[in-house]
């Protein structure tokens, strides 16, 4: 009988694994609650270094930039926790560069903040900015991208820090461009922005959490 009751044990052991593998991703729930605070506020955030996006291997960069919106609380993954109504590329004298020429940005808005993922220990919410839609002139190229751009977001610094990975973003139409950014082209676009409450120096927090 020691036969049969060791496979026994066997078989009943490979089956709690199995019904641990499956049961264990479901145990880790996204966060589905954001508390934001302030909440509702109006925001602005200033770029903190460079701001650059890149089309086969053109950079074009722009050394000033600036955005304004609005945030709020919400439900859901992902969840919508702010509107961009205001995205300035380039300033005045100060204007946005590439080997193709001056570089001027058009954005079609509002652009909205999502996020879907926060880790407690570190106050880091991941997300993405979402209805990116952008007409772009860089000398005689104009072309017009649209998309989205992953993104972090950190409570301690405000620090929304935009890095898109490729393929969320897509060149939908070009005129004077060539081959230089062609139809279909997978732009990148990354830069680091300092957000706080419009008209103070109040870093807002955003919290993911579950009911």
């Amino acid at each position: 009988m020691k036969k049969p009751i060791r496979n026994l044990a066997v078989v009943a052991g490979a089956a709690s694994a199995a019904f641990a593998l499956a049961v264990s991703p479901a145990s880790a729930v996204a966060s589905t609650v954001w508390t934001v605070t302030p909440s509702p506020a109006n925001f602005t955030a200033l770029n903190s270094g460079n701001i650059v996006l890149s089309v086969n291997g053109i950079a074009m960069t722009c050394t000033k930039s600036n955005a304004a919106g609005t945030m709020q609380s919400a439900t859901g993954n992902p969840a919508t926790v702010g509107s961009i109504s205001t995205m300035v590329f380039g300033a005045p004298g100060v204007p946005c560069t590439s080997v193709l020429g001056t570089v001027v940005a058009t954005p079609t808005l509002p652009w909205a903040v999502k996020v879907f993922d926060y880790t407690a220990a570190t106050g880091v919410s991941k997300g993405y900015i979402d209805n990116v839609d952008a007409t772009v002139t860089a000398g005689a190229c104009n072309f017009r991208v649209t998309g989205k751009a992953s993104g972090t977001y950190t409570n301690s610094t405000g620090k929304l820090a935009v890095s898109s990975t490729s393929g969320e973003l897509t060149v939908v139409s070009a005129t004077n461009c060539g081959g230089a950014v062609p139809v279909g082209a997978k732009p990148i676009f990354k830069g680091d922005y300092l957000v706080k409450v419009a008209g103070t120096t109040t870093i807002p927090k955003i919290v993911g959490s579950n009911p």
